[in-house]
């Protein structure tokens, strides 16, 4: 029933899409209709995607999935193309017939498959860098909020990891490791030829949700410096090339899918009963704080959670009028969260153009997207209190204060609830709205001129834009007694983002037959553009009065920086045996001082195609074999303030105010600042071999690679006197990452009714951390903490990124055990042997970055059945399970002052306090995870018309085989603590295409 009130109930956009496909068809009536089957030989099955165009026009269509076509040409005239990947392209000439029978012939050497790199494409034979791609074929399948879901697991050397269970929560995507420590980690997203700054969007939980999943035709992942340098300053981290769908043709396709899912929690985190928490109070505690004990059974973690519920529903259109084809798409998504007050609704529009004009000279290719979001973001510190809260005590009570609920009062005054006393999680999530409409739009117009006097050669024009608006307000009721003392909260926040983008190249490509070569040659310029506009409100509370001292510093503050680039690029074919590839890329940057403004950027690569010499081309077992080399640098710049080599002077924080007689004034106080700062480089080797065996039914890729990063982006300790603040950016460390990356596809059956393909990629990835000083190796520096965790005063630290290890390796005390394998309370190996035990006891151990990553994707169809299903795992990493060690004490149950729930890790430790610094709760968190299983049942032609219909049924994360103890082992950040726990989704999905 959403479905249908969504498109029709007052939708007049529905009516004139209608009134378009009638339309549509009256206007091509005229034409001359030519229908047929492709096949594939010998095996004479239907081939479903194949492409069909009328030779020299842009007259197109592809087959349905039995591999059926119809194509309306102006005269029964001209020659059809039939193309597909790995197929020989068949061309037919049409004659008096209007039905064909074509059967295409597998192509071994796939030589004319085109890859789509930075500024341009290349054919796939022609590649020298590690460069993978994945289609729709291989996505992921189900309920998908982001569209780097739908890559996990498929990839060799990229690490996804989801960052919570919350409606369009992005992911941790790692390529080969990271090459920074705190500057950013992520990729360059690169969509239809614009690149996307790495910011965030307020009011979205991750700015890659704006992207419709169900736009998108392919992925394209440059690994090494070969394949990512010619996007030079941004490239550290590798580069993702999305690739949206087009029109294809003059026939009117029309799509319909819908997508509903219902989520489920797997796991609560485990804690006491009330009973067991009474248990314990009256065994241990004092006769206050038995009497603090209620009467009631509640599991808070029963009340904060529900099954949440997601509609995906995605309309397209695409087609062609006259020399023009276009694509149309619609798509709305609303989901609810298994956190109760957690929303998401999503409504994206694209319209794309890509006609021909001047016999195919000049090409135009219009894309323009946009989202609008309406969120409401739940509380999340509900979750940490729904662990935490007395589960004695009940949700509602009599009282009328705060709303009915009940919380802790004041022993004082019971009018007031108790201070820095956790709240009821119930009223936490109920009392509190934050609710935001971010919109998003990205469109580009792109022109690609063949000149007639010179064929060969290609003028490109760019011109691209990024625009995001978010905004939003937190409203937090006058009586919850989260803000009670400050009678509510009503805070507004809003931020625009506007991005431009300039590229002009030129690519010049020439066979030379005579000398067996050919020349692909690119040169270029690129202007990029990121201005960002915050505002900044007074603090409001609930009924409208502002806060008294809460004017902003700035009403508004407009960080903007530009990158102005040079680049080019040559690739050299002899022979189809010896390949070269040479880029350069010189960015300059407005982020950094005038000495260090400009940096080079350039790479290297060869390839040799070893298949097409003599002694293997007559050896059919081997399909191909490349081998490949390259070195190369890139830079990084993102994750550091703009302007962070200049000084200027701001007004000081409200809580840092002077007083002059009865008032308090802000002051002007100067801003570190470092002269000489830069972007950081990264050099990259990278070995490779590719093959293909028995007609690349066994086939795959082989990667050896080393990383080293120099002048690493780090905040760190200024000496007193020196600088104008205590910490700043500065350019100082080095760090490496070595690995091995593998894929392999295997195509075991292939036959008429049944076809089986699975794939398998791992990673094997090592990081070092080789220079954090100034002076190298400075034996003093013991390095910089990091991996934040609860509990204790102040801030307090599980990790260490220090010289020698890895990054974000754990750094604790070594637990001493009894002779029964207990740990012992308190007690920790005195590493110096001192006898006492200091900071300088704490000991490196595990890191908890996974050494190896794996995936396993299966594809098996029977008939008009298929079932596929992904598989990951991590090994070697590990969780610090900061619950354990934040609640498994007897401290944590009787409480200072209230009673609290506690974590049954106490049984096993029986510690009565906090042993925070314990290696005894980092745990082995590697694992087996299904991320997902799908089955799907193809129906064919609905009553013998052109509407063809498929049913889909899948689960998400299905499984996962762990030896972890906590909720969930896959933690970005090696610390398990309030984690918004991952559902399993249940999905039904329909898709109709006409």
């Amino acid at each position: 029933m959403q479905i249908i009130t969504f498109f029709f109930n007052g939708n007049k956009r529905m009516f004139m899409l209608l009134l378009l496909i009638f339309t549509h068809g009256y206007l091509f009536a005229q034409q001359a209709t030519i229908t047929g089957v492709v096949k594939t030989a010998p095996d004479n099955l239907g081939m479903p995607g194949v492409s069909v165009r009328l030779k020299g026009t842009t007259t197109a269509t592809s087959t349905d999935g039995n591999g059926n076509f119809t194509i309306k040409i102006p005269a029964k005239a001209g020659v059809l193309e039939f193309t597909s990947v790995g197929y020989k392209v068949q061309e037919v000439p049409v004659s008096q017939s209007t039905n064909l029978n074509i059967t295409l012939i597998e192509d071994a050497s796939t030589l004319n498959d085109v890859v789509v790199v930075g500024y341009g494409t290349t054919r796939k034979q022609d590649l020298t860098g590690s460069v993978a791609v994945v289609g729709v074929k291989d996505f992921q399948k189900g309920s998908i909020t982001t569209p780097e879901q739908m890559l996990s697991g498929k990839v060799a050397g990229v690490s996804i990891t989801s960052n919570s269970g919350q409606p369009g929560a992005g992911s941790t995507i790692r390529i080969r490791g990271g090459s920074s420590l705190s500057a950013s980690n992520d990729p360059l997203y690169v969509i239809d030829g614009v690149p996307l700054e790495g910011g965030t969007v307020s009011g979205a939980s991750n700015p890659m949700s704006f992207i419709n999943p169900n736009d998108i035709e392919s992925f394209t992942v440059l690994k090494d410096a070969s394949a990512a340098a010619i996007y030079g300053a941004r490239a550290s981290n590798g580069v993702i090339i999305i690739t949206t769908k087009k029109g294809l043709s003059n026939d009117l396709k029309v799509s319909f899918n819908s997508v509903n899912s219902i989520s489920k929690i797997v796991k609560q985190l485990e804690v006491f009963s009330a009973d067991q928490i009474r248990s314990i109070v009256n065994a241990n505690g004092t006769p206050a704080q038995r009497a603090q004990l209620g009467g009631f059974n509640t599991n808070w973690q029963d009340l904060i959670y529900q099954d949440g519920f997601s509609s995906d529903n995605n309309l397209s259109i695409s087609g062609g009028i006259k020399k023009l084809p276009y694509r149309i798409s619609l798509g709305y998504q609303s989901q609810t969260g298994i956190l109760r007050t957690d929303q998401l609704e999503k409504t994206s529009a694209a319209f794309v153009l890509n006609p021909r004009f001047f016999d195919n000279h000049l090409k135009v290719d219009l894309n323009l997207k946009g989202s609008m979001q309406k969120t409401r973001f739940a509380n999340t510190a509900a979750i940490g209190g729904a662990v935490s809260f007395d589960p004695t005590q009940a949700t509602y009570t009599n009282r009328p204060n705060f709303n009915s609920y009940w919380e802790w009062l004041d022993p004082n005054n019971s009018s007031l609830p108790a201070n820095l006393i956790g709240r009821n999680p119930v009223g936490l999530l109920e009392q509190r709205e934050n609710r935001a409409t971010p919109l998003r739009s990205i469109g580009n117009l792109q022109l690609d001129y063949q000149f007639h006097f010179l064929p060969e050669l290609h003028a490109n024009v760019n011109a691209a834009y990024d625009v995001a608006t978010g905004k939003g307000n937190v409203f937090v009721d006058r009586n919850a007694a989260e803000a009670f003392l400050s009678n509510g909260v009503s805070n507004e926040y809003k931020t625009n983002r506007q991005n431009t983008v300039l590229d002009f190249y030129l690519n010049y490509v020439k066979e030379f037959k005579s000398i067996k070569s050919r020349i692909d040659a690119t040169a270029g310029y690129s202007y990029n553009d990121y201005l960002t506009t915050q505002y900044f409100y007074p603090v409001f509370d609930a009924v409208g009065n502002k806060v008294a001292n809460s004017d902003p510093a700035f009403p508004i503050n407009k960080p903007q920086y530009r990158l102005i680039s040079y680049f080019g690029r040559l690739n050299y074919n002899f022979d189809e045996r010896f390949l070269l590839t040479a880029t350069i890329r010189r960015d300059g940057s407005s982020r950094f001082g005038p000495a260090f403004k400009y940096g080079n950027f350039p790479s290297v690569a060869l390839a040799w195609t070893a298949k097409n010499e003599t002694f293997l081309k007559d050896i059919k077992a081997i399909s191909n074999l490349k081998v490949r080399a390259s070195y190369g640098i890139t830079g990084q710049q993102d994750g550091i303030d703009n302007y962070g080599y200049l000084s200027f002077y701001g007004l000081s924080a409200l809580n840092a105010q002077y007083q002059f007689g009865n008032t308090f004034y802000q002051m002007y106080r100067p801003s570190a600042y470092i002269a000489n700062i830069k972007w950081e480089e990264t050099a990259t080797a990278n070995i490779g071999v590719d093959f293909g065996l028995f007609d690349n039914r066994i086939s795959g890729s082989i990667d050896v690679y080393q990383r080293k990063t120099n002048d690493l982006l780090n905040r760190i300790p200024q000496p007193a006197g020196t600088n104008f603040a205590a910490t700043a950016v500065v350019n100082v460390g080095d760090m490496k990452n070595e690995g091995v990356e593998m894929t392999l596809n295997f195509n075991p059956v292939k036959g008429k009714d049944f076809n089986w393909d699975f794939s398998v990629n791992g990673t094997y990835n090592k990081n070092t951390i080789t220079n954090l000083t100034v002076v190298p190796n400075d034996p003093n520096y013991p390095g910089f903490p990091s991996g934040a965790i609860a509990g204790g005063i102040g801030g307090q630290n599980s990790q260490i990124n220090a010289v020698g290890g890895p990054k974000n390796t754990f750094n604790l005390f070594e637990q001493v055990y009894d002779q029964a394998g207990n740990p012992i309370e308190g007690v920790y190996v005195d590493q110096n042997g001192d006898g006492t035990i200091t900071a300088s006891d704490l000991k490196k151990g595990k890191q908890a970055d996974p050494k190896f990553f794996l995936g396993f994707s299966n594809n098996l169809s029977y008939k008009k059945w298929n079932m596929s299903f992904t598989l990951r795992a991590n090994l070697g990493n590990y969780v610090y399970n900061n619950n354990y060690s934040q609640s498994g004490n007897l401290a944590q149950i009787l409480g200072t002052p209230v009673i609290l729930n506690g974590s049954p890790n106490y049984l096993e430790t029986n510690f009565r306090t906090q042993q925070l610094f314990s290696d005894y709760y980092v745990q082995n968190a590697s694992f087996l995870r299904m991320d997902n299983i799908n089955v799907g049942y193809a129906f064919g032609q609905l009553f013998k018309t052109k509407a063809n219909l498929q049913l889909t049924a899948s689960v998400q994360n299905v499984f996962v085989i762990t030896k972890y103890k906590g909720l969930d082992p896959e933690v970005a950040s090696g610390v398990d603590n309030n984690i918004y726990p991952r559902p399993r989704v249940y999905s039904l999905g329909l898709n109709l295409n006409y």
